[in-house]
């Protein structure tokens, strides 16, 4: 019987004795109703595989197999194998989603649909001629990224993506039968998009095989060099670690600490990698062999260390302690370098397990880090989740419940689509033909009027699906529709494309919103009794550098004419404060003093408002009696006041306001946006033309969203709504709200 644990080892199927001794050697993996699953699968496709070949020019049945045996070893389940057995049938059954479902079951079905859907993306992407510098710079490389984003989110089911990353890997292991310019397409490809999807899900055997076999064709020669600078075959290297591992395991042991030890050799790729970011000599590495013990606590971690250099001579300057002093993302572990058995270099890496998940799940994870460029939280922490299904795989007896788990629907929150070029676009779920319009380019989102969706016409309110290529249909004049800022139509799911129509309608008609602002201007004037005034200085007042700018705003309605009447009191009240008034005879008053709140059954005494709930004038309110600082005034709906126990309920007082005229009350208000440049200009000029003073701001902006705080000293409700639905109209702006 031949073993399956070494793929390279395997008769792969020419003819059907080969298959039937391979099918033999599944005998110990699987049971005997999975078996006959995978031999119906490959007597289903023998006849319609057979002489058909892969670019390689490897016959495509025995490539099939070939990537099956890679999710044999990586222990996936009979339905993973009998789905890569059959990925090609789609080419070359006109029925085969009948044939399979009858057959096989709708979940195979599913698998062998998101696989064929998969190569439709490579078809509509631009891959091809994809450079290294454009990997790590530019336009490009947000496209791989984005590539690599939409390949998991369009699949239902993340074994797809497995799939494919082992097809990928068939094609790899046999690319020397293609021509050299399908070996560096097809290599750059795996570099660029397969081998970082196989980082990111933890697939760590095929992502290295990827970036070996990848860089043999990319660059053969430095290849070359650098493994004949190893000077030893890999599986030498191999049972090097292990020897290694197990030295150190029986050192612990020994030592009565619980820990585990993996080990692996670096492979030529990432030598090259570091070599090339590193500026290092080949000589310089001591990272060629490593290993990594996890164990319980911190303590641990430096007990091992001590038995680590009590075994082998240190290397000097080569260790580094990230648990006292971590990295800037928090990543923790001691890092040595020792001369290890045969004077060989060895790196040994010592953490705790929490350490470990922090390092490979967290926001430190080491797949990120390996990549570098722009981190994107949401997106990372879906990684995370679909890694650690990975990882359970191996950990559960029954199968049965975890298959759902793999049927992820984490990136649903974006949709990807295509341009006509293959440019891959982001759009938010439910994201209509106007919104990519839009996102491509304002112009183009202003003269839309029609759209194609993988070639047919779709009315512009269709919601977007992963995979979609779309095409915009445009007049040479054209402006956005009034109907698209209709919420029940559907037309516009993008805040920025929203804001992008707004802004079009809010700048139409200049002229005329001119003339109009001059009339209202001139009507506030008459009203106020003055005559003669400059009213550049007014415009200035308000924040505006010209006055017709000034004008338009008032005829948009953006300025009120309460504002107006404001700003022209506070023009002229200098030049009235001037003129010389006669003394009147003091008169003693009368009139008992007016006070902010009235407090039920209480007299002179002192108040203090509550900084828990900031209660201001309109708001129904409470007092609590304290017992050192008066009365401290509450909104009725504080959650201070609701969670009062029992006995002390009785220092509540029924408060109302009094003259609140003159009372400016303190209030947090709270604004959530898209954060662009000049966003908090935008508010803070809003609050100088309300008369508005702010006492306190506190920003953050995090994944392209800003949230403001602002503490604002405000009159009563009526002014705080107005503020708010002012705010609510800037460009970008999502909520604003009372804290």
């Amino acid at each position: 019987m031949v073993s399956i644990l070494n793929p390279n080892s395997i008769l792969l199927a020419s003819n059907d004795s080969d298959v039937s001794l391979w099918i033999e050697s599944l005998e110990k993996r699987f049971s005997l109703t999975d078996i006959e699953l995978i031999r119906h699968a490959c007597e289903l496709v023998a006849p319609l595989y057979a002489g058909n070949t892969e670019v390689t020019g490897t016959p495509l049945f025995k490539h099939a197999l070939g990537a099956a045996t890679i999710l044999i070893d990586m222990n996936m389940d009979v339905e993973t194998i009998a789905a890569t057995i059959l990925h090609a049938l789609p080419e070359r059954l006109v029925d085969w989603r009948a044939t399979l479902e009858a057959r096989f079951g709708t979940n195979i079905v599913s698998l062998v649909e998101g696989i064929s859907r998969m190569e439709q993306i490579q078809a509509f992407s631009e891959i091809e001629g994809l450079k290294d510098s454009d990997i790590k710079n530019g336009d490009h490389a947000q496209q791989v990224e984005s590539l690599r984003k939409m390949l998991l989110a369009m699949v239902q089911d993340i074994r797809v993506v497995l799939i494919k990353l082992a097809e990928r890997t068939q094609t790899l292991r046999c690319l020397s039968g293609a021509s050299p310019s399908q070996q560096k397409r097809i290599a750059q490809e795996s570099k660029g998009i397969f081998a970082p999807l196989a980082n990111r899900l933890g697939v760590w055997q095929i992502k290295w095989e990827l970036e070996d076999l990848s860089l043999r064709y990319l660059e053969p020669q430095l290849y070359k060099d650098v493994a004949k600078m190893l000077d030893e075959r890999r599986v030498d290297r191999e049972q090097y670690i292990v020897d290694v591992v197990n030295q150190l395991k029986d050192e612990l042991n020994h030592a009565e600490i619980k820990g585990d030890v993996t080990g692996r050799p670096k492979h030529i790729y990432s030598i090259i990698k570091k070599m090339k970011s590193k500026r290092l000599d080949f000589s310089e590495l001591y990272d060629v062999r490593a290993v990594r013990i996890l164990v319980d606590d911190i303590k641990d971690c430096y007990t091992a260390l001590g038995l680590i250099h009590n075994l082998w001579q240190p290397i000097p300057g080569e260790f580094d302690d990230y648990i006292a002093r971590p990295k800037s993302n928090n990543y923790r572990s001691l890092h040595t370098a020792v001369s290890g058995p045969r004077g060989l270099a060895l790196e040994v890496q010592i953490r705790t397990v929490e350490m470990h998940q922090h390092s490979e799940l967290g926001v430190a994870a080491h797949w990120r880090y390996k990549e570098g460029g722009k981190s994107d939280a949401k997106f990372d922490e879906k990684v995370a989740w679909l890694r650690q299904i990975l990882a359970w795989k191996d950990e559960v007896a029954d199968n049965g419940d975890l298959l759902e788990q793999f049927k992820s629907e984490l990136f649903q929150d974006k949709v990807y689509v295509l341009t006509p070029q293959g440019k891959v676009i982001d759009l938010p779920m439910g994201a209509t033909p106007i919104d990519f319009a839009y996102t491509l380019h304002t112009d183009l989102g202003h003269r839309t009027r029609g759209a194609k969706v993988d070639g047919s016409i779709v009315p512009l309110n269709t919601k977007l699906q992963n995979g979609q290529r779309v095409e915009i249909l445009t007049s040479k004049i054209g402006s956005p529709s009034r109907d698209w800022l209709n919420a029940n139509l559907g037309f516009l799911q993008s805040p920025g494309a929203r804001a992008k129509v707004r802004h079009w309608f809010k700048y139409q008609h200049f002229e005329e919103n001119v003339t109009q602002g001059r009339a209202k201007l001139d009507r506030e004037l008459h009203r106020a009794g003055v005559g003669a005034i400059n009213q550049e200085k007014i415009a200035q007042k308000l924040q505006f550098q010209k006055l017709e700018d000034f004008l338009a705003a008032i005829g948009r309605g953006d300025i009120s004419e309460h504002q107006i009447a404001l700003t022209i009191q506070d023009e002229v009240a200098p030049k009235q404060d001037q003129v010389a008034k006669p003394l009147a005879p003091r008169r003693p008053s009368t009139i008992k003093p007016q006070t902010e709140v009235v407090i039920e059954g209480i007299g002179n005494l002192q108040t203090s408002t509550a900084k828990c709930c900031k209660p201001m004038p309109q708001d129904a309110i409470v007092g609590y009696l304290t017992r050192d600082h008066g009365v401290t005034i509450h909104r009725k709906a504080c959650t201070f006041i609701a969670r009062l126990p029992e006995e002390r309920r009785d220092r509540v007082l029924n408060t109302q306001w009094g003259d609140y005229q003159s009372v400016r009350a303190d209030v947090d208000i709270e604004v959530e946006a898209h954060d662009r440049q000049g966003l908090l200009r935008d508010i803070s000029d809003l609050f100088v033309r309300e008369k508005v003073n702010a006492t306190k701001a506190n920003t953050m902006s995090r994944n392209n969203l800003a949230l403001m705080q602002f503490s604002i000293e405000i009159s009563d409700l009526e002014q705080l709504s107005r503020l708010l639905a002012l705010i609510q109209k800037v460009p970008n702006v999502i909520e604003a709200r009372r804290r």
